[in-house]
C-alpha cells in the first residue's frame, strides 16, 4: 500500500477544518494529583467526551463526507468492536446514508445497543474483529456497500489526526504523546501531525499483552494477539498495512500494558479524575503507571480515546479495585452452633465499623467440630489495619478469626 502522500499534516489540517463543527474539540486536562503521583506533568486528552465517547466519529465522518453520491446512496459497512460502528452509525445517520455494522458476537452490550440506536443494522458475527471483518467483507460484496475500515484508510488516518493537531496547539510544550494501539489508525494519524510539527516529540504507542501487534510488527515478529481483554477497543490482531508503515517512520515505541494495570488506570481516571474511560481509554494512563521509568519528569499527553464502558464490567472493576486496595477482605470465623451466635458476631462487627457484604454458613465440608460452624464473611473496611484489628477483637471474643488471602479458595 502507497504511504508517503496518503497521510500528511496538510490532509490532517483540512480534515480539522471539515470537523469544525461536527464533532467536539475535546479538552486537554492538566491534572495535578495524578502528575503528582506519577512524577510527571499529565495532561489527559479526553476524547471520552465526544458524542458517542470515542474518537472515532472524527475518522468516521472525514471518510463518509468524502463519498460520491451514488455511494452514499448504496451504503455503507464496516465491521467494529464498538467505537468505530457508533462513530460510523451516528455521522451516517447525519449524512443520511444508510449503515451496516459487523460486530463480534462478544461486544459488550452497552456498545452494540448504542450503535442500534444510532441507527445502524446490526449484525453480530464471530468471535473476533478478524472474523467479523471476513463477515462485513462478503456483505459489502454481495450487497455492493462502501467498506469504512476502522483504522486502514487514508480518510479515517487524517481524521484520527486531528486529535494530536488539537493536543499541540492547546499545549505546546509537551514532550511525549502515549496512545492507545488497536490497529493504528490513531497512532498513525497523531504521529504524523505531531512529528510534521515537532519533530523532536516522542509518540509511544500503548498495546495490551494479550495483543500486541503493532508491538510485534514494528519488529518483525509473528502475529500473537488472543485472548479476552478488558480493553476489547484495542483487542487487534494485525494492525493495517498503511498504519503499520506510518508508523514504521513515525512512531518511536511501543510499551505493552497489563491488564491489572488498564483496570487501575480505569480506577484512578474515576477516582481522582471523576472521568469514566473503558479499558483502551485507560491504556495511556496504565503505559505511565507501568512504565514509569521512563516517563519521569516529563511532559506527557495521555490520550483517553474512549469512554464506552459496559456498567457491569465497571463495578467489577470498581469491586476488584477495593479488594486490591485492602478495603474489602474476606474473613473465616468459627463459631459454636447454636442459636444467637451469629447476631453476636454481626453485631461486634458493626460496633468496630465493618459493613458486612457478604455471610456464608459452612457445617459439612470442612473439618470442624459437629457443635461448631464456620462462617465466611466479605466485608468492608478501612484498610489492612483496620481488617486485622477485626480479627484480634473477635479472635480476644472466643471466635477462632483469620483472614482469607485474595486468591485462597478455604
Amino acid at each position: 500500500m502507497s504511504y508517503p502522500n496518503s497521510v500528511t499534516l496538510e490532509k490532517i489540517k483540512a480534515a480539522a477544518t471539515s470537523l469544525n463543527g461536527i464533532v467536539n474539540r475535546t479538552p486537554l486536562i492538566g491534572s495535578k494529583t495524578l502528575s503528582q503521583i506519577l512524577g510527571a506533568g499529565i495532561w489527559l486528552k479526553l476524547e471520552n467526551l465526544q458524542y458517542t465517547a470515542s474518537f472515532k466519529e472524527r475518522g468516521a465522518y472525514i471518510k463518509l463526507a468524502s463519498l460520491t453520491e451514488a455511494e452514499r446512496k448504496r451504503g455503507v459497512i464496516a465491521m467494529s468492536a464498538g467505537n468505530h460502528a457508533q462513530g460510523v452509525a451516528y455521522q451516517a445517520k447525519r449524512l443520511g446514508i444508510p449503515a451496516t455494522i459487523v460486530m463480534p458476537s462478544n461486544t459488550p452490550v452497552t456498545k452494540v445497543e448504542n450503535t442500534r440506536l444510532l441507527g445502524a443494522d446490526v449484525i453480530l458475527s464471530g468471535e473476533t474483529l478478524d472474523e467479523a471483518r471476513k463477515a462485513a467483507e462478503a456483505r459489502q460484496r454481495s450487497h455492493n456497500l462502501t467498506f469504512v475500515h476502522p483504522f486502514d484508510d487514508a480518510d479515517i488516518i487524517a481524521g484520527q489526526g486531528t486529535v494530536g493537531l488539537e493536543m499541540l496547539e492547546d499545549q505546546p510544550g509537551l514532550e511525549v504523546l502515549v496512545v492507545p494501539v488497536g490497529g493504528g489508525g490513531l497512532i498513525a494519524g497523531i504521529a504524523t501531525a505531531a512529528k510534521a510539527l515537532h519533530p523532536d516529540i516522542e509518540v509511544i504507542g500503548v498495546e495490551t499483552e494479550l495483543y500486541p501487534c503493532l508491538y510485534q510488527g514494528l519488529r518483525n515478529l509473528p502475529y500473537s494477539g488472543r485472548g479476552i481483554s478488558i480493553a476489547e477497543g484495542i483487542a487487534v490482531r494485525q494492525p493495517g498495512d498503511l498504519t503499520l508503515a506510518i508508523a514504521r517512520d513515525k512512531v518511536d515505541d511501543v510499551v505493552l500494558v497489563s491488564e491489572q494495570s488498564i483496570e487501575h488506570a480505569v480506577t484512578m481516571m474515576i477516582e481522582i479524575e471523576k472521568m469514566v474511560v473503558e479499558g483502551a481509554g485507560a491504556a495511556g494512563l496504565a503505559a505511565v503507571l507501568q512504565h514509569n521509568d521512563r516517563f519521569q519528569g516529563r511532559r506527557i499527553g495521555v490520550v483517553a480515546c474512549g469512554g464506552n464502558i459496559d456498567s457491569r464490567l465497571l463495578s467489577q472493576i470498581l469491586m476488584r479495585a477495593l479488594v486490591r486496595q485492602g478495603r474489602m477482605v474476606r474473613l473465616r470465623l468459627e463459631i459454636p452452633d447454636q442459636p444467637g451466635q451469629l447476631a453476636k458476631v454481626t453485631t461486634l462487627l458493626g460496633q468496630l465499623d465493618a459493613n458486612i457484604i457478604e455471610v456464608h454458613h459452612q457445617r459439612f465440608f470442612y473439618d470442624i467440630p459437629a457443635k461448631a460452624t464456620e462462617v465466611d464473611m466479605v466485608l468492608e473496611v478501612r484498610n489492612t489495619g483496620h481488617a486485622r484489628q477485626l480479627v484480634s477483637t473477635l479472635t480476644s471474643h472466643g471466635y477462632g478469626a483469620r483472614l482469607l488471602d485474595n486468591s485462597s479458595k478455604g
